[in-house]
């Protein structure tokens, strides 16, 4: 069973009430807790040790990513995070100055963003070091966005660029916070997800969500240095298509996960506008088009010789 088939089972029967507008199957939890003009966003996510991130991890990038994580999901919504709690497991031989180097790095994070750090939760674990997050946010209730917007014809774009995250790429991006809030501030944005588990993956996320399916453009997929190195470095060719090379720097793009960037989409008419202004608000951030939404479900790569399905997933626990 995959992860995300255990995630269905397991929340199928869920007790909700009113204050739930959205729950399972976003990025973050949408709450409606009263207040006259904002929802609350409530998100949860862990790092472990042997999973996330290795033995002799830098301890500030392990801090600094397990925030991060949950820092990426509400700039997918559009929002401003507030508050969060943290619980720490630890091994019995834990090393106090390991600990404390990764709170730095949390903390360091966390000022960055105005975000503070309101207590938690410490508990002994038989394995390595575990953090997990819980983080609130807010978000003006007109422009929350969720996955489930997207519509036929609708440009898809995605910030920043994909693939390399084993190259250490994972442990020091920085969340999209500013960007996040700055789309949903400034356009009719559709549909928005953080790409933590690939973009081959988290994008069938939105699509099913919305009931769409969407068209790639090969050679409009943003591919990082550090994959086009690797791939170097093992002799592909980075126009190789992604299933004749095992890690050719486009396969790398669609499915290597952890590259904690925004894809979202947003009417094609508003796609140059879109593009001309953030060029001025983030003229260090890249931005590109990728694709489109189409009505046919289903994921379709467009490349120089035509289309074809796309059978490639991302990230997934148990798989």
């Amino acid at each position: 069973m995959t992860e995300f088939e255990l995630i269905e089972r397991l929340t199928k029967n869920l007790p909700q009430n009113p204050t739930v507008v959205t729950g399972v199957g976003d990025d973050c939890a949408v709450l409606d807790l009263g207040l006259a003009d904002r929802f609350v966003l409530f998100k949860t996510d862990a790092v472990v040790e042997g999973v996330h991130f290795q033995k002799g991890a830098k301890p500030e990038q392990v801090g600094h990513k397990a925030l991060g994580r949950c820092l990426s999901d509400v700039a997918a919504m559009g929002g401003r995070p507030t508050t969060a709690l943290i619980t720490l497991g630890m091994p019995e031989d834990f090393e106090t100055n390991y600990v404390e180097k990764v709170y730095e790095g949390l903390s360091a994070l966390a000022r960055r963003y105005d975000v503070a750090i309101a207590g938690g939760e410490t508990t002994s674990v038989p394995g390595g070091l575990m953090l997990s997050v819980s983080l609130l946010g807010t978000v003006d209730k007109a422009k929350c966005v969720l996955r489930s917007g997207a519509r036929t014809g609708d440009a898809i774009f995605v910030t920043g660029e994909l693939g390399g995250s084993l190259a250490g790429r994972h442990m020091e991006f920085e969340p999209r916070v500013a960007e996040g809030q700055w789309l949903a501030e400034r356009f009719m944005i559709k549909a928005m997800i953080d790409l933590s588990d690939g973009l081959a993956g988290d994008l069938r996320h939105m699509l099913n969500r919305s009931g769409v399916g969407a068209e790639i453009l090969a050679d409009a997929v943003p591919i990082s240095r550090a994959a086009k190195l690797r791939a170097r470095a093992e002799g592909k060719p980075a126009d190789c298509a992604p299933e004749t090379a095992k890690k050719s720097p486009l396969l790398a793009a669609l499915t290597d996960g952890e590259d904690f960037e925004l894809l979202f989409t947003l009417a094609s008419r508003d796609a140059v506008p879109l593009l001309d202004a953030w060029r001025k608000r983030f003229p260090d951030v890249r931005l590109s088009c990728i694709g489109k939404i189409t009505a046919e479900k289903g994921v379709r790569l467009r490349e120089r010789n035509g289309a074809r399905p796309l059978e490639l997933h991302g990230y997934s626990h148990f798989a």
